[in-house]
């Protein structure tokens, strides 16, 4: 019997998986990519500029962690509050205001006159940045199809560390010509220019609208979008790998008994790493340019470091196709192993290029991976506020990270030193990913095909 007109029923995700990626995927893919490196560029840009500002301003090395660390504060902030706000009101309206915020707030700070103003504009800089990041990564995940999740939010999220090399390689050439805040000025107006792109070109996920039991219409004006098949279907159903109380909130979700140990796990080793490379990305040209290296010299070496994470892609790869929480681990085993060299190595320039890089490659890969991992943890009607809050406990890293090398610093303790105390952080961060797959154990990839109890309409 001929089925009538838009009667038939689509499972979101089986069909994301039947059809190949398409422009439209890819849009959406290249403006949060776009997001991503703006947030790296602009988190990074601070410790870019710290030199100048030494110079300029007559202010201390230790009298630069409150300005270097404010952003993060900020970006915890952004990240625990819109995580919840995303899963209940949606991801593209948080996307839209965050990057709004977080471009007004770059640009005014461009134009500080005293070291507390800029500290007050980083702090709101970094709540726009917080707020944008997770909710970049969660809704490109939800428009991924499963057997490529990994791979694609990994990809995307390496516009994080390759913004944040950017913005060095910028910073080395602006600064000698047009002052330290030009950087902040580029930093500004991009994300203006491109909240105009998200109103325009980006949708709502469509697995949060079926989630929310969203008008079918809109559904499928989105899914036609990827296919034109999806226009005689009459219903949309979404399947859920792992089960959840219907209504749960989003923090319901991330802190039940079934995802409790996984959450603080994720938590651990993500703040592990930004302890690692925050410390290092805000610190390296200040540290290395004491170790007798020129100023130029110094930040261009340095902007290796965040360079190396575009092999995300490769763990991506890997991800979707055996154990997540065991390759990310290994990552952050050899990151230890790597920062350690890299005090041990600088007083050869040629040597302490090739360890900046190997030691930026490891620590990024692994860092970057994280988020696919946590988008693959947690079920739609948490994934937003899981990953959110992955990325914004873990901010505090990035604070620890900028106060300990001033402490270490104030307490003269030797470059080699530094670097040691620095490895420490990838070994706890390997263990807590061991620990989360001991209590959560998953036998396949980080984007398993999602079947189970299906929501709809």
């Amino acid at each position: 019997m001929t089925q009538t007109p838009r009667a038939r029923t689509i499972d979101v995700q089986t069909f994301i998986n039947n059809h190949r990626f398409s422009p439209f995927q890819w849009t959406i893919f290249g403006l949060c990519l776009v997001i991503v490196m703006l947030d790296g560029f602009d988190t990074a840009a601070i410790g870019f500029i710290a030199p100048s500002l030494i110079g300029e301003w007559g202010v201390s090395k230790p009298a630069l962690a409150p300005v270097l660390s404010a952003a993060l504060f900020g970006l915890a902030a952004g990240a625990l509050s819109s995580g919840p706000l995303a899963d209940r009101f949606g991801r593209k309206r948080l996307l839209v205001v965050s990057v709004l915020v977080f471009g007004v707030a770059c640009l005014a700070s461009a134009f500080s006159t005293s070291l507390g103003e800029l500290t007050v504009l980083r702090f709101v800089t970094g709540v726009g940045l917080g707020a944008a990041m997770p909710n970049a990564v969660t809704l490109m995940s939800e428009f991924c199809p499963d057997q490529r999740r990994a791979t694609l939010t990994n990809t995307m999220f390496c516009g994080f560390p390759l913004g944040a090399a950017l913005g060095g390689f910028l910073a080395a050439w602006m600064i000698p010509q047009w002052g330290w805040r030009s950087v902040l000025l580029l930093g500004g107006v991009t994300p203006l220019v491109l909240t105009l792109l998200l109103l325009l070109l980006l949708p709502e996920s469509v697995r949060y609208l079926v989630a929310k039991g969203r008008p079918v219409e809109r559904i499928r004006a989105v899914l036609a979008r990827i296919s034109a098949s999806a226009a005689d279907a009459g219903s949309f159903v979404m399947s859920e790998t792992k089960q959840v109380a219907p209504g749960k909130s989003g923090l319901g979700v991330v802190f039940s008994r079934s995802y409790a140990v996984g959450s603080l796990m994720l938590w651990l080793a993500y703040f592990m790493g930004l302890v690692i490379f925050y410390a290092l990305i805000n610190w390296m040209p200040i540290l290395f340019k004491d170790a007798g290296l020129a100023p130029r010299t110094a930040t261009l070496i340095s902007a290796l470091f965040p360079l190396g994470g575009v092999g995300a892609i490769f763990f991506g790869w890997l991800m979707d196709r055996f154990n997540g929480n065991r390759i990310i681990a290994v990552g952050f085993a050899l990151t230890a192993v790597a920062v350690y060299t890299m005090g041990q190595t600088a007083g050869s320039v040629g040597a302490l290029v090739l360890v900046v890089l190997i030691a930026g490659t490891l620590m990024n890969t692994a860092q970057s991976s994280l988020p696919a991992l946590a988008a693959g943890f947690y079920p739609t009607q948490g994934r937003a506020t899981g990953v959110a809050w992955m990325l914004g406990i873990g901010r505090f890293g990035g604070i620890a990270g900028s106060f300990l090398v001033a402490e270490l610093s104030r307490r003269h303790m030797s470059l080699s030193g530094i670097f040691t105390v620095l490895a420490v952080p990838g070994l706890i961060a390997a263990l807590a990913l061991l620990v989360k797959q001991f209590s959560h154990p998953e036998k396949g990839s980080a984007g398993a095909s999602s079947r189970g109890e299906a929501l709809g309409h």
